[in-house]
């Protein structure tokens, strides 16, 4: 199995540290995470995404104790459903997470989507920032929220969140977003980085840049998330891939390169809208 250095850290608004990139482990079952996320440990591998919603956090848990890696060294993501969304039902969201992964603290607890149809993803984010405050996870973060609906958490809490994770690649670019997290100091994280289907992998801009730097083009995609000041969260159950997908820390895109990738937003075309859908 090839290895590759862990991913530079960087500061979440508190002061946490977290990996610049991580896995992905949407749609692993329990017994695939807990290979892959032993395998990607090994590579070097130190941020693991998972969620209720996702149903492995038994095998991710199971996964993390088989590599034998001290828990101080993982940084472990989970996420809950609408049912939660109250001030209680994230104390028992957080409970049952905890329970499933065999942890004692998660180091980041995200609202998987806003929901507003319910509109209760405040007081989800209240029982989220007493979690914070009792010490069972270490930073608090959202999935799927758009601009609006931070407005409304800050306005309402005070408390600025410290993440916010998005479907974002280069055909769906979020500029709106990612100015609004800028502004507030919120670090974007992208789901699905390097698109589905491997139509993105064929465009001219990225295989070129492969081409010329002897790199994959999930490689020059993922790069260009760093380069943003993104943190990218690829999923793959394939060795050689989670080793390649980490390694993206030894070279740069040119500003010519960087552009002709950012060129290729769809302006929203097959972005999941969270006013619309969501669980």
């Amino acid at each position: 199995m090839s290895t590759s250095k862990p991913a530079p850290q960087r500061k979440l608004s508190n002061g946490v540290m977290i990996p610049s990139i991580g896995l992905g482990t949407w749609p692993l079952n329990d017994a695939e995470a807990a290979k892959t996320i032993a395998e990607a440990i090994a590579i070097g591998y130190r941020l693991i995404d998972t969620a209720e919603n996702y149903r492995n956090e038994a095998g991710v848990g199971e996964g993390i104790r088989a590599s034998g890696i001290d828990r101080s060294e993982v940084f472990v993501t989970s996420k809950f459903n609408a049912e939660w969304h109250s001030v209680d039902g994230v104390q028992q969201a957080f409970a049952n997470s905890a329970k499933r992964l065999q942890l004692d603290y998660i180091d980041l607890l995200l609202v998987h989507w806003p929901n507003p149809g319910q509109d209760r993803y405040v007081e989800a984010y209240r029982g989220m920032i007493k979690l914070l405050e009792d010490g069972k996870i270490r930073a608090l973060g959202l999935s799927n929220f758009k601009p609006a609906h931070l407005d409304r958490l800050i306005a309402e809490t005070g408390v600025v969140p410290h993440l916010d994770q998005v479907q974002l690649n280069p055909y769906i670019g979020r500029p709106d977003e990612r100015a609004y997290h800028a502004k507030h100091g919120i670090v974007t994280e992208s789901w699905t980085p390097i698109g589905k289907g491997g139509e993105l992998m064929q465009e001219p801009a990225v295989a070129g840049a492969a081409k010329r730097r002897g790199k994959t083009p999930g490689q020059i995609v993922l790069r260009w998330h760093v380069q943003n000041g993104l943190l990218p969260i690829p999923k793959s159950s394939n060795p050689e891939r989670l080793a390649q997908n980490l390694s993206v820390f030894d070279f740069e895109l040119t500003d010519d390169e960087m552009a002709a990738i950012t060129a290729l937003d769809r302006g929203g075309v097959g972005a999941a809208d969270s006013d619309k859908t969501g669980h």
